[in-house]
């Protein structure tokens, strides 16, 4: 690599020396966060080290944490994890090399991810002692606390006429109100994109990434709630952040005035983007196929659907708490909330931590009637048609036991929006108000008619048996059993008994020897041979 003859010096230290270090452990897009510090997308030291104008870094020091050329130097000793997903996992190997040439880290490369590959996998990189985390590729962008993290976005190719025609055919009218998102992979083409269309297009609400709800920074501009800029946010202009975005809407408008305009594949993120706002029209364009099209899915039958899904947890009396990440932040909090909100409801819960989900490990718990996944955004929405037993968002089980929230239409597929301080938060019900007692309602799915007994957070101590009560005048059940009535509509219940039904009898002498070949079987020819 060429640098200047003119030294540039940081802390003392010559970066024009140094700069083959930091060749192969750049990327020209990439966000840096440190635990609770801020977080930012910081142009590569390549960059920075080929422009010959820049003689003093041009971000402010209110902070250590906010000089990201310091940041990376920082780590170069450092124990770092490598995490990549499985498309770009055969390149691992010569990433990994090209960063040991001028770095004295020690490098671990992380391949098959507990959880999704878009989440951070936490764990895999205390197992290695890891120091650091870098991401590469594609990420949910969702928060992670115990290590500090560095995230690398590919950059994949993107023709900006071909994207701005689309554009222009599917919003003929100029005035149109449109937010513009777009997948991680294709972040870098934000600010050219915006630049051919905002001339034509003055309601453009263009969307930046905006990691933990900290500041950003991308190319030497600064993105982030506390530095909107006056012009950006003004006469009460709404700052919006989701799924790792944000962006600026009008004064006196929401979301719901706005359509979206995604560019990426169809996926995860989009499904999620359409169910959260469902009242959108959502249209996109794929960079692949160079196509733009009008998002066709029906909302309202997907709706439905997960619908159905809360009509299961209503009727479900065992609820398994599925443990689907253990990197994103808040993970405990959401599960110690379900417990109460599950327990509330009168239902019983169990919590199973066993990584990827597929269908033969769930149905090796057949007793559970319903399960609810704790996971990131991109991945609690799973396709449970091909499971036993439905699986459930945090969400949904909210809307099935927790009586102050009602199904109004609206969706959430981030489990931290319905934590105490969430934008979509809804308290349980006080126990002073609430009556212990059952309540009968009639199942949407079976017809019949269903129990809900809804307790308090204190057990309530029970009377002895011997005590004195007044008979039931209604024709109800006064103590039902869940496990009984469990049993009973088993297949299966085990061995028949027949109790007083077959004489007594000594205990007579079994079989010796192994399964293969017992005492008392005779030899076959095969084994005289042997």
């Amino acid at each position: 690599m060429s640098v200047t003859p003119r030294p540039v010096l940081w802390s003392g230290i010559d970066l024009e020396v140094e700069g083959p270090s930091w060749s192969g452990a750049a990327h020209p897009d990439m966000t840096l966060q440190h635990d609770n510090a801020t977080s930012h997308i910081a142009r590569s030291v390549r960059d920075f080290l080929q422009d010959r104008n820049v003689s003093v870094l041009p971000w402010p020091a209110k902070s250590p944490d906010l000089n990201p050329i310091e940041y990376v130097w920082d780590l170069l000793d450092w124990r770092v994890a490598m995490q990549f997903p499985d498309e770009v996992l055969v390149d691992s190997i010569a990433i990994a090399a090209e960063i040991e040439k001028g770095t004295k880290a020690k490098l671990f490369i992380l391949g098959d991810t507990s959880y999704g590959s878009c989440c951070v996998d936490e764990v895999a990189a205390e197992h290695v002692g890891a120091d650091c985390i870098v991401h590469y590729g594609r990420a949910c962008l969702s928060p992670s606390r115990r290590l500090p993290l560095m995230y690398v976005f590919e950059r994949r190719p993107v023709v900006l006429e071909t994207c701005a025609s689309s554009f222009r055919e599917l919003y003929p009218d100029r005035q149109s109100h449109v937010i513009l998102l777009y997948d991680v992979n294709y972040a870098h083409i934000n600010d050219d994109l915006l630049a051919l269309l905002s001339s034509e297009y003055p309601n453009i609400a263009a969307s930046t990434l905006h990691v933990d709800g900290e500041l950003c920074y991308s190319h030497g501009q600064r993105y982030g709630q506390h530095n909107v800029s006056s012009s950006q946010c003004q006469n009460g202009d709404q700052v919006v952040h989701q799924f790792g975005r944000q962006f600026v809407l009008k004064c006196g408008q929401t979301v719901e005035d706005y359509s979206v305009f995604f560019i990426g594949h169809e996926g995860a993120t989009l499904t999620n983007f359409m169910m959260t706002w469902n009242r959108c029209s959502f249209y996109s364009f794929d960079p692949v196929t160079m196509t733009g099209r009008t998002e066709s899915i029906s909302i309202n039958k997907a709706l439905m659907k997960r619908y159905y899904a809360i009509e299961r947890a209503k009727d479900a009396s065992v609820v398994g708490i599925l443990v689907g990440t253990l990197g994103v932040a808040n993970y405990l909090t959401i599960i110690e909330q379900l417990k109460e909100t599950i327990h509330r409801a009168g239902k019983k819960s169990y919590m199973f931590a066993m990584g990827k989900l597929n269908v033969a490990k769930l149905a090796n718990f057949l007793e559970i009637d319903i399960y609810v996944l704790i996971a990131c955004p991109e991945n609690s929405l799973l396709d449970s048609s091909e499971f036993y037993k439905p699986v459930v968002t945090p969400f949904e089980m909210e809307v099935a036991c927790n009586k102050n929230r009602e199904w109004s239409g609206e969706y959430v597929t981030d489990f931290r929006d319905l934590l105490p301080g969430g934008s979509k938060h809804v308290a349980l019900a006080n126990p002073d108000d609430l009556e212990d007692g059952d309540e009968t309602d009639v199942s949407l799915i079976t017809g019949a008619l269903r129990t809900t007994h809804f307790s308090s957070s204190e057990p309530v101590s029970t009377s002895r048996d011997s005590s004195l009560v007044l008979r039931n005048q209604a024709l109800t059940v006064a103590n039902a059993n869940t496990a009984a009535t469990f049993l009973a509509g088993r297949s299966w219940q085990g061995l028949e008994q027949k109790l007083g039904e077959t004489p007594v009898v000594k205990a007579l002498e079994g079989r010796k020897g192994i399964a293969i070949a017992y005492e008392e079987e005779p030899m076959t020819d095969r084994d005289h041979s042997s």
